[in-house]
């Protein structure tokens, strides 16, 4: 019995992960050095392909086409463009871009942000760039179209400590010194800030999410999965059923004795007649003693 309880809890678990999609969780990235994005070309990136499975099977893909099959799981970056990769038991990653210039227009004044993942209440550094690093002046920055900082020497906005409001699209614009100084724009780029999740408490009908700093916020999302827990426990409790009535029964088949034709009463002879009809037995060894009987 202790092996089907074991069973059925196994069975359990995995239906509860398959339910809540952590079977699938695990997923393929791509990781950026120095850890910046938009990447650019003069910074020497290096690519990085993170997942499941071996690594000399990555496939690589260069503005959506194939491009090296079966490649190392890292590389050094030698053309613009945007880069995924794949690997065969976690997928497709999300996409890295990698930027040139002076010749793209919107590589001569960049703005980078953080390759990592921005928390809420971490410090986050912005920096204008323009190619090769030459010489931006009067920077000024811009969230959604509205400035919000400027500098008359430097390149950087600081957003601390960071908020859920600092995530939409910024953009940089300055002087470039070169031979005749020239105002530029970068593209956009978009920030997106997460909430910081140290515990996550699951309970029948709600997914409930503890923020890192639980004296700021207290956010509960609700996960929908009474209805799936409800069908687990169905589940579960009918597999623990089946195998307890399925071990009952044969533990029963085991211990019941084997019928002795001569111990039946010898009252009802039609109901011995019938009762035997019912049990395999050999006539040649209880006939006389079956006939003294009758």
């Amino acid at each position: 019995m202790a092996g089907d309880t074991g069973m059925a809890r196994k069975v359990a678990l995995l239906l509860w992960a398959q339910t809540l999609g952590l079977a699938g969780a695990q997923t393929t990235q791509l990781l950026v050095d120095p850890p910046w994005k938009p990447a650019v070309l003069w910074d020497q990136v290096t690519l990085s392909c993170q997942g499941l499975g071996t690594a000399g099977a990555t496939t690589w893909y260069q503005d959506g086409q194939h491009w090296w099959q079966e490649g190392p799981a890292n590389f050094t970056v030698t053309a613009s463009g945007t880069y995924t990769c794949d690997r065969p038991s976690t997928g497709l990653s999300p996409p890295m871009r990698v930027l040139n210039g002076p010749l793209s227009p919107e590589a001569r004044l960049v703005l980078q942000v953080p390759a990592w993942e921005l928390l809420e209440g971490d410090t986050v550094t912005l920096r204008c760039r323009c190619w090769r690093d030459m010489l931006v002046t009067e920077v000024r920055f811009y969230h959604e179209d509205k400035e919000v900082g400027r500098s008359l020497t430097g390149t950087k906005l600081s957003l601390s400590p960071l908020q859920l409001n600092h995530s939409g699209r910024y953009r940089c614009g300055g002087w470039v010194s070169s031979n005749m100084s020239a105002w530029m724009l970068s593209a956009p780029v978009t920030v997106t800030v997460h909430v910081p999740v140290d515990i996550a408490t699951i309970t029948p009908g709600v997914l409930e999410l503890t923020p890192r700093d639980t004296g700021t916020h207290r956010d509960t999302v609700a996960a929908g999965v009474s209805g799936a827990f409800l069908f687990l426990l169905l589940l579960v409790g009918i597999i623990v059923a089946w195998y307890q009535w399925h071990r009952l029964d044969a533990r029963k088949h085991q211990e019941r004795p084997p019928l002795d034709p001569l111990a039946l009463p010898v009252e009802d002879p039609h109901m011995m007649y019938m009762e035997l009809q019912r049990q395999p037995w050999e006539p040649s060894d209880t006939y006389d003693n079956l006939h003294q009987k009758l």
